[in-house]
């Protein structure tokens, strides 16, 4: 293979090239068995990426696939290269990361894949370092995590030990360690996604550990599936990437509209699940409950690179299960503004249920659906709030008071 192209893969398939112009173009050149296998202007790597004969500019949806910050001056640092590399840093970390994508410069090959066992000690070593040692990263991983957040990729073995996964094999799990900076953090996002269960908006059962006394969370991926035992990716992308934004932009922050993130509201979600949905009505039903979920927790930081689309087919698109539900509203210290408007409103002490129906009928949902899919998502969380579901003290009484100011017509807070 060229030395300025790497492989495109999903399921075995080589879909595509992607070609290094220079380190700010990158492009998307879709295989011949693509083109052949699927229609013009299908879904296989992004909304923003429709199957085309025509190259594509790639380095947006690319770029995605990168942590960011520390983590990715790290693993930069690692490999040699710098942070603008994005090409480089796909060839050295591209066999497993988010999504179904496999990018490299030669073809999978399952029979590589292995796992090193993690003793307790050995991993409360790693997350113990992960300061120092972003991800986790080791000399011979060949993964990616998007994301600020410190974590590490797991596989979860058949006896129930973590392990290290190695040579491409798929990741089951993600940890979460605490940052030091925001104590109790883990244990209110593990409850938040507890009560997103509750309302069936995510999949995901979070675990919390301590290693080494430092608390952390432990999530299974969405995007990965175990089938008679097998580990299987599933495809998936953020907003960020769906919209084809390239998450450099800005200073980084053009993942928040409130820091002027071109295209990134609630809006645009909708017109993605409006435009690719198979059920665009069911799944703007969904995203109306995401929004008073969201509103009710009191979470400031659901920008466009913690909400996410699965590609449930070559043809089309379903909200992802939320995965980033951290209620921000508990740290004094941290913006109470929404990443993304509620119906032209930013801060939390403007927003009432009559935005959130409004937000939603602007998508367009219809004004009774939308009123409908908003209160009975407040109602659901105020009974959740009555069983315990929440199992955090004050955490819970915090969103029962949004819950019934917001039930009531007033503002959250």
């Amino acid at each position: 293979m060229p030395a300025d192209v790497l492989g495109v893969w999903l399921e075995g398939r080589r879909i595509a090239d992607l070609e290094r112009v220079s380190d700010d173009n990158l492009r998307l050149r879709y295989s011949e068995q693509a083109l052949d296998l699927w229609p013009q202007n299908s879904l296989i790597v992004s909304c923003s990426l429709l199957l085309s004969e025509r190259a594509l500019a790639g380095l947006p949806y690319f770029r995605g696939l990168l942590p960011e910050g520390q983590a990715l001056d790290a693993v930069a640092a690692r490999a040699g290269l710098t942070v603008n590399d994005t090409f480089g840093l796909l060839a050295r970390y591209g066999r497993d990361k988010a999504a179904a994508l496999v990018i490299g410069r030669e073809p999978p090959r399952v029979e590589r894949w292995d796992t090193e066992t993690y003793t307790d000690e050995a991993l409360s070593e790693e997350v113990g370092s992960l300061e120092d040692h972003p991800l986790g990263i080791h000399d011979d991983t060949e993964m990616s995590l998007a994301g600020l957040q410190n974590k590490i990729a797991l596989v979860r073995q058949e006896d129930g030990l973590w392990a290290r996964p190695l040579h491409g094999r798929p990741s089951t799990h993600i940890l979460k360690a605490e940052d030091r900076r925001w104590p109790g953090m883990v244990e209110l996002e593990a409850a938040c996604l507890s009560l997103a269960s509750h309302l069936k908006l995510t999949t995901i059962a979070p675990e919390l550990r301590t290693f080494g006394e430092i608390p952390c969370v432990i999530v299974d991926r969405f995007d990965r599936v175990v089938i008679d035992g097998e580990v299987e990716r599933v495809h998936q992308e953020d907003l960020c990437q769906a919209m084809g934004i390239d998450p450099f932009l800005n200073n980084r922050r053009v993942k928040y509209q409130r820091n002027g993130g071109g295209g990134l509201s609630f809006g645009d979600l909708a017109a993605l699940l409006d435009k690719h949905a198979a059920h665009p009505i069911v799944e703007l039903r969904r995203l109306a409950a995401v929004l008073a979920f969201t509103t009710s927790i009191g979470n400031a930081d659901a920008h466009g690179k913690n909400i996410s689309f699965l590609h449930d087919t070559t043809e089309s698109i379903t909200l992802a299960p939320l995965y980033d539900t951290v209620p921000t509203i508990m740290f004094p210290r941290l913006s109470r503004e929404f990443a993304m408007s509620v119906n032209g409103a930013f801060s939390h002490d403007r927003v009432a249920l009559s935005n959130l129906v409004a937000e939603a009928v602007s998508w367009p949902l219809p004004s009774q659906l939308a009123h409908s899919a908003v209160t009975e998502a407040f109602e659901t969380i105020r009974d959740a709030m009555a069983d315990g579901v929440v199992q955090h003290e004050l955490l819970s009484q915090v969103i029962s008071d949004r819950t019934e100011n917001l039930l009531a017509g007033k503002t959250a807070h």
